[in-house]
């Protein structure tokens, strides 16, 4: 073969393998626009199918003027309201992006409504998904409607079961007042007007309406609204043990569990106590807060050495392995009675919640001991 041949034959060999080399890349770019197509569809036919599975529960934009009932409410609580089974999630989602509009400018969810105010909301859609998980949790609250022990226009008084929260929040994204809301869609107010531990059962307040809540805070700030607990409490309490008075700290871990300390740096906080009746290795006491702070009877009774049955954060294991063994599995803490003006009429009312049939088996359990 001549030189010239030679070359030739060389620059043919290159370009065969440049187009082999560019041949494997559109080969590979055609698999690339294939797949990117093939995946462009199946994401529209996902997010189609997510919008067949989406519930509008506001369609259309809707401008509200704030009446005066409606007035001193969060906003955040205010649309929680009206939009009844959308997630709080979203709720504060929408608030923060600025879909939602105070008199046209953006706002926080904690701003209080003002009378006249304007309140845009946008179009808001929901999950289908989360609407059946609202009904399927709605089975199990239901039975909340038998544990109302008072109702008018104005109050609606549970005998909160423990175990149920009595709001979402803090990985939980339902609770009382959501199942209310829910039971009682015709509602267009419900509010809670004090809170009870998740563990703890007995008297709930809930305002049906802006005017009545502001009545019992005022009453609550004022300290006219008498509340008792019963809780069953380690060993014999003492007879001279009537207050305890101490500071309480509130600490929230990493976690977002709260956890409540007897510190010079906490506020006051006050307790009443009295005894109801004795057992052999436990005292059935009445408990009234003169102050309402986090974990407060709890905390002061673990304080005075006699800790609650079953207080998984202030409790002692000993205790609870005993009282565990005669079947309490719940924390022995019931709001029990409450007494305080009726926010229209001026009435003087004092509700009572009785104990459920286990506890009272408890009780009937430790007499039985003597």
């Amino acid at each position: 073969m001549t030189q010239k041949g030679a070359l030739l034959s060389l620059e043919w060999g290159f370009l065969a393998r440049r187009f082999s080399l560019l041949g494997r890349f559109f080969a590979t770019f055609k698999l690339a626009v294939q797949y990117a197509m093939m995946h462009a569809n199946f994401s529209v036919k996902d997010r189609n199918k997510h919008k067949m599975n989406e519930k509008v529960v506001n369609p259309n934009v809707q401008f509200l003027t704030i009446s005066d009932d409606e007035a001193g409410q969060r906003l955040d609580n205010f649309l929680l309201a009206r939009l009844k089974g959308v997630p709080k999630s979203l709720i504060y989602r929408i608030v923060r992006k600025g879909e939602v509009r105070v008199n046209k400018g953006r706002s926080k969810p904690e701003y209080k409504l003002q009378a006249e105010d304007v309140v845009r909301i946008p179009p808001v859609r929901v999950a289908e998904k989360a609407q059946d998980t609202v009904s399927h949790k709605l089975t199990k609250v239901a039975q909340l409607e038998q544990h109302i022990i008072f109702e008018d226009n104005y109050l609606l008084v549970l005998n909160k079961p423990s175990g149920i929260a009595v709001h979402g929040g803090s990985g939980l994204d339902f609770g009382v007042i959501e199942a209310l809301r829910a039971l009682r869609p015709e509602a267009r107010f419900l509010e809670l007007v004090h809170r009870l531990d998740r563990d703890t059962s007995g008297i709930l307040l809930v305002a049906k309406k802006r005017s009545a809540l502001r009545h019992l805070h005022e009453q609550l700030r004022e300290k006219t609204i008498q509340k008792d607990y019963l809780a069953l409490v380690r060993g014999q309490w003492q007879s001279h043990c009537k207050v305890v008075q101490v500071p309480l700290l509130k600490n929230e871990l990493s976690s977002g569990e709260r956890i409540v300390k007897v510190s010079e740096q906490g506020k006051p906080s006050e307790t009443r106590f009295s005894v109801e009746e004795r057992y052999v290795n436990a005292t059935l006491v009445k408990a009234s807060p003169v102050t309402g702070r986090t974990h407060q009877i709890r905390v002061h009774t673990q304080y005075a050495g006699h800790p609650i049955a079953l207080d998984s954060k202030y409790g002692d294991k000993v205790f609870d392995q005993q009282m565990a063994e005669l079947g309490l599995n719940r924390l022995f803490l019931h709001a029990y009675s409450i007494r305080f003006e009726h926010p229209h009429s001026g009435e003087t009312l004092r509700l009572t919640a009785q104990l459920d049939e286990k506890m009272k088996g408890i009780l009937k359990r430790l007499r039985e001991m003597k």
